[in-house]
């Protein structure tokens, strides 16, 4: 009678379990909005349906990542059928939105085809006919949007920093002499490296026709805000629809966890996802 009891409990449960399994789409759904939100906490959400999109390590060209961190990211969109906005949120016990010699950045990514066509490109960055088009978020770009200093005080809060000679006068601001020194010891600010220069957006516009061909975008198309959550971060990224998108097309995510060691190529990902675009009513 116990075993029968017991039984009967577990199959209750699995009952109980089956329509929550339902929740999760098996593809991304942009619902339809007029006004699409800006940031990750805004109800407009609410009505979008999440997708537990489950990520693995890209270990196919090096850099690789070998063993798993993030194990999914729950993805939402709305779309006004122009533009589109993507919800991300994903766990990370240790958030990290800085960039040091020992240390990198929390990131994510979201990766559209350049253009429909009937055969989806590679989903690894694409490839040389089919190229694609990414719009890449970064917690330390986020951090410098939200008003932390670019400057070496801001990510070292507990360095002294010394002059040498002992003894001798600080360069005046400005004068020549100063600003000589400035392109010896930061050339990357000096030549404007956009890598290097204070952030004016969380977002970064890219483009690739296959791994190892990442670059910039000709244009910024793509805005972004993302915060804390209690386990993790909540990012959304918004762009334009690629031209020729109306109902259907694909879309994958990247996540980086900086404190396990994550960046450019160590990441984990996921292929690419059917994304279905809801039609104005």
């Amino acid at each position: 009678m116990t075993r029968l009891l017991i039984a009967l409990a577990a199959g209750s449960l699995a009952c109980s379990r089956a329509p929550q399994a339902l929740l999760t789409p098996s593809e991304v759904r942009a619902a339809r909005a007029d006004k699409l939100p800006s940031t990750p906490d805004d109800p407009a959400w609410q009505r979008a349906p999440v997708h537990a999109a489950l990520m693995l390590p890209q270990d196919v060209v090096e850099p690789r990542v070998l063993a798993p961190s993030t194990a999914a990211v729950d993805a939402q969109a709305l779309t006004d059928g122009k533009t589109i906005a993507f919800r991300l949120a994903w766990a990370a016990p240790q958030r990290s939105d800085k960039v040091l010699p020992s240390a990198f950045s929390d990131a994510c990514a979201v990766q559209l085809a350049a253009a429909p066509g009937a055969e989806a490109p590679n989903p690894m960055m694409g490839d040389a006919v089919r190229p694609v088009e990414i719009a890449y978020w970064r917690a330390a770009w986020q951090a410098e949007v939200d008003g932390r200093p670019h400057t070496l005080a801001a990510l070292y809060p507990q360095a002294k920093v010394d002059h040498y000679p002992f003894e001798a006068a600080s360069l005046a601001p400005g004068s020549p002499e100063q600003k000589a020194m400035a392109v010896r010891f930061a050339p990357a600010l000096a030549v404007g490296n956009p890598m290097a220069v204070p952030r004016e957006r969380p977002v970064q516009d890219l483009v690739a026709n296959g791994a190892g061909t990442l670059r910039n975008a000709e244009k910024a198309i793509s805005t972004g805000a993302g915060k804390p959550t209690a386990t993790g971060w909540a990012v959304v990224i918004s762009r334009p629809l690629p031209a020729g998108v109306a109902r259907r097309t694909q879309v994958a995510f990247a996540v980086w966890q900086g404190a396990k060691g994550e960046v450019g190529g160590r990441k984990m990902r996921t292929g690419w996802i059917p994304l279905s675009l809801e039609e104005k009513p």
